[in-house]
């Protein structure tokens, strides 16, 4: 959203962003880094009164975005939204929660959007296979300025000494992103994780072996990304995977499961390997050219990207709020 918040700017468009931080907060339950709105009601009134937009897009479904729902409804406007998060899968691996309960829910939350916006074309059929109507495919870019082949030459070799290859997972470090399996693997040389979250410490318990950076930005990341010989991704839940794009825009090749997200990002392109078992993934991964990996991520832009955004968004006298 900020890429995208950018593009918008720059081509002269005032954008507001509502968000937590605008509004009281609590920590959510068993995730405290993730911040939920508390009876956003009235501040979030008062903030989108005195910015008057001209077009609303409820970016997700938590409840700042329940509230600004309610808000459009009861004004008549029509809004937009977007899917992007399976938080169905996510709560029924953290708590249990039968799918179907949470895809009602998010059915309902989407049902009055004048286009609910995925990211890729299988998630919009998958969507609308599960009853979402007006489904719109809203792809994603990637930086290829900050994340390119010589940034590792650029700020040093962060994995200088490491038995190689060297295997990167980079993300947030909780269940859903299913990171054990891939520090379960018998692979040569090292294992290496970038990132923090909820699961980093047991994580850290159970894989003494693996190398456990903690968060990383700026240049220390795309560093990272450039110097791995394969960057492996064990998500079967993500809708896109932004960081498969950062990889492949470092020249890093992917290794990752055949589902959502793969798929899509890197289908049948010479870019590393989808398969069923994650290890035979890693071991072919490593002889991937990796400037194949660079020139497939350079059409992934984020012009296009925000460009597809505001050609979705209604206006609000437009007269087709749900």
């Amino acid at each position: 959203m900020e890429r995208v918040v950018d593009h918008l700017r720059a081509a002269g468009d005032a954008v507001a962003v509502l968000g937590p931080a605008d509004v009281r907060t609590v920590p959510a339950p068993g995730y405290p880094e993730i911040r939920l709105a508390l009876l956003p009601g009235r501040r979030l009134r008062a903030l989108v009164d005195g910015f008057a937009p001209e077009a609303v897009h409820v970016a997700t479904e938590g409840p700042l975005g329940w509230a600004m729902r309610r808000l459009c409804r009861a004004r008549g406007w029509p809004f937009t939204t977007s899917f992007h998060t399976r938080f169905p899968d996510y709560l029924r691996a953290r708590a249990g929660v039968p799918a179907a309960w949470s895809w009602a829910a998010m059915r309902r939350f989407h049902a009055p959007s004048a286009a609910v916006l995925a990211a890729t074309d299988s998630l919009v059929r998958e969507l609308e296979g599960r009853g979402f109507a007006r489904v719109r495919p809203w792809s994603r870019g990637v930086d290829t300025a900050r994340f390119r082949p010589d940034a590792a030459a650029e700020a040093g070799d962060p994995f200088a000494g490491l038995p190689r290859p060297v295997f990167l997972h980079a993300g947030r470090m909780a269940v859903e992103k299913n990171i054990g399996a891939f520090l379960s693997l018998d692979l040569p040389g090292t294992k290496v994780v970038v990132g923090d979250g909820p699961q980093r410490a047991a994580l850290q318990r159970r894989h003494p072996g693996a190398v456990f950076l903690g968060y990383r930005e700026n240049g220390a990341l795309a560093a990272a990304y450039a110097a791995a010989d394969a960057f492996v991704f064990p998500s079967r839940t993500d809708t896109f995977g932004l960081v498969l794009l950062e990889a492949l825009a470092s020249g890093t090749p992917v290794a990752a499961y055949p589902v959502h997200g793969p798929l899509d990002v890197i289908g049948a392109a010479p870019v590393g390997a989808l398969d069923a078992d994650l290890r035979a993934a890693c071991l072919r991964a490593l002889g991937t050219d990796r400037a194949a990996c660079r020139s497939h991520a350079e059409g992934f832009s984020w012009a296009a990207c925000a460009a597809r955004f505001r050609e979705a968004l209604v206006p609000l006298g437009s007269g087709t709020a749900g």
